[in-house]
């Protein structure tokens, strides 16, 4: 049998994958916020840095039960934006043995779009597929079963969070400069790929959209893959959330604690991809890139 794994080294959260040729998958999620100040300073807090290297030990640990073919190790935004990433990249090669890989917002939407659509049933026409991050938005563009365009832009919901919502709860204008950004940069892309506005199906991944569909649904116990999310519930649960303080809105059933400081910022993007492309409902991917690497590991295998 042959297992492969994944670690990606997010701006909110460091994940692994395991997974094997026989269809076992064990996804463990820890939030440690490495882009924590990133968008202000330009590089990567030492008890951030504290917090992500202690993850990837208890996951070096993990993994030392399992007979591992290959691992993958990468590193999105938080690590594009940072002038220290290759002293952090040293430590973390300390850890594992494999220094991670860089992934440029194209490489990462390109990955994560192998991942995203697996399980969702064949895709006919044009479909775009968006990945909200911490710090970055991917978005994909394929017809059918080709790729056609990838495209990152510089908006996440810790990002977000740190850069416009700076009140609890935050202020109506700080919402609507939020979402104007995320509306700024989907216009940029727009003018250069006008068939996103063409697309028939919309899929969302990443924490931000499992989390919203959590909060509507009113439980975390739920298979989210595949789930078809009005946009109508996307806006409810937006205006919930936001006008709510931190404290209030942390008891939301569906959302986590470790998430209801930044959900809003998430949301923001979410609320403005939705609004722009005029998209009446959206599919849920639970899948992404760890599910994209493990599935390229284990064809090369």
């Amino acid at each position: 049998m042959t297992t492969v794994a994944a670690i990606d080294i997010g701006t909110n959260s460091t994940n692994l994958l395991i997974r094997d040729d026989a269809a076992r998958y064990d996804r463990i999620t820890t939030v440690t916020r490495l882009g924590q100040g990133v968008s202000g300073t330009g590089i990567l807090d030492a008890a951030a840095i504290d917090r992500t290297l202690d993850a990837l030990r208890a996951y070096h640990s993990r993994l030392d039960s399992e007979t591992i073919t290959t691992l993958s190790v990468v590193a999105t935004s938080a690590s594009r934006d940072a002038t220290n990433r290759e002293a952090f990249f040293d430590a973390v090669q300390a850890v594992l043995g494999v220094r991670p890989r860089l992934l440029s917002g194209e490489d990462e939407g390109r990955t994560a779009y192998t991942g995203a659509v697996s399980g969702l049933g064949p895709l006919d026409g044009l479909h775009l597929v968006f990945d909200i991050g911490g710090g970055s938005t991917e978005l994909m563009i394929a017809d059918a079963d080709r790729l056609v365009a990838v495209r990152s832009l510089n908006v996440g919901a810790l990002r977000l969070r740190e850069t416009e919502l700076h009140h609890d709860p935050p202020r109506p204008q700080e919402l609507t400069n939020a979402i104007g950004l995320v509306h700024d940069d989907l216009d940029d892309v727009i003018r250069e790929l006008p068939d996103l506005l063409e697309a028939q199906t919309i899929i969302g991944l990443g924490g931000t959209v499992s989390t919203v569909a959590r909060v509507e649904l009113g439980r975390s116990d739920t298979d989210l893959h595949g789930l078809v999310l009005s946009r109508s519930a996307v806006e409810d649960v937006f205006r919930t959330l936001a006008t709510e303080s931190l404290a209030d809105r942390a008891h939301n059933p569906g959302l986590s604690s470790d998430r209801a400081d930044i959900i809003v910022g998430g949301c923001c993007v979410l609320v403005a991809l939705l609004r722009r492309l005029h998209a009446p409902s959206m599919i849920v991917s639970k899948r992404g890139l760890l599910d994209g690497l493990t599935t390229l590991a284990l064809a090369a295998s």
